[in-house]
């Protein structure tokens, strides 16, 4: 039933001046999913997500969390709702397990033990006496979301996770998410790179220019996904581009180019392996043979033209948000 989605969104819009921002957006994820909102910088991502925490209100449509509205619940709207917009900020000076110690009273309140658990969770209890301000930045990501999970959320809301961290840092944020997801969390993130949606995503949506253009599962993705492309070195490209000819002769839609150091190869499917193949034959010797970029980093592309949107961002400080139901203060 409609009332029981975690996010329901529909025809959301937002405008800063005569920029439009967010145009007829509608997002719903289902409770105990993870649901990817996908887009290159700028694409009305984070304007999307101040809007479900109500830091900034559409100009239209409506926003339910499990059945409520800021209009009818007023802070309500976040009960079992936690995470933070852009990068979450902590005091410096202050340990990890001080900074938790200080939100949990802010929001009323930690039950015993908490704070462990959450240490636990996101593996920093061995770091957890440390000040913060000499922790890394994925370090620092991660007790975000153990800031998020103190208020033992149902739904929890990442706005790009892994943003600005190095390989093992992304890593650990992808494990930490789909362990989230596994122990039955709902979590709807937000990322400008396909490989992380694609790995811990059930399903999700891409925005361009503030628009939507994909709703759907990674299966369905998948399946859109055109050849993206391949990159071949030879010992003879000028032969090759021969033996190209004529095998594009009998499989309309392949083209070869020269691309950089080598040749660029687009067509059907199976297509670079029978050049592969006729290359061989040829006695051609073979170099180098790698994709350009992956299936759906392809569609990503095709979908959002690679670019980015020109709306401003909103000017509201990063922050962890969530409030409590009593009218508390909100973090």
């Amino acid at each position: 039933m409609d009332e029981m989605l975690a996010v329901d969104a529909r025809g959301v819009s937002k405008s800063f001046g005569p920029v439009p921002a967010v145009v007829d957006v509608t997002l719903r994820v289902a409770p105990g999913e993870v649901y990817g909102v996908l887009g290159p910088n700028g694409a009305g991502k984070t304007t999307m997500l101040r809007m479900l925490f109500g830091l900034i209100r559409p100009d239209a449509g409506s926003i339910r969390l499990f059945g409520r509205s800021w209009d009818e619940h007023g802070v309500r709207t976040l009960d079992g709702v936690a995470g933070f917009i852009e990068s979450p900020r902590f005091y410096p000076y202050l340990t990890g397990r001080q900074n938790l110690r200080g939100l949990a009273r802010l929001d009323g309140g930690a039950r015993p033990g908490l704070i462990e658990e959450v240490l636990e969770v996101v593996d920093l209890a061995d770091r957890a006496d440390r000040r913060v301000g000499g922790w890394s930045y994925g370090m620092r990501q991660r007790l975000g979301v153990a800031a998020s999970l103190l208020r033992e959320p149902r739904l929890l809301v990442l706005d790009e996770p892994a943003n600005g961290l190095d390989p093992a840092g992304i890593r650990d944020m992808r494990a930490l998410v789909r362990r989230l997801a596994d122990g039955g969390l709902t979590v709807l993130l937000s990322s400008h790179h396909m490989d992380e949606v694609e790995e811990i995503c059930d399903h999700v949506t891409i925005m361009s220019h503030g628009r939507v253009g994909f709703h759907g599962s990674i299966a369905d993705l998948r399946a859109m996904a055109p050849d993206p492309g391949h990159l071949l070195r030879t010992d003879d490209d000028e032969r090759a581009l021969a033996l190209a000819d004529d095998l594009a002769r009998e499989r309309p839609g392949l083209e070869v180019s020269r691309h950089d150091a080598g040749l660029r190869i687009v067509g059907p499917e199976g297509v670079a392996t029978e050049l592969v193949a006729a290359l061989v034959r040829g006695g051609v010797g073979l170099r180098e043979l790698t994709p350009t970029r992956t299936p759906l980093e392809a569609l990503f592309f095709m979908l959002t033209d690679g670019a980015s949107e020109t709306a401003p961002t909103d000017d509201a400080d990063p922050a962890l948000v969530g409030a409590r139901p009593d009218g508390g203060p909100r973090r």
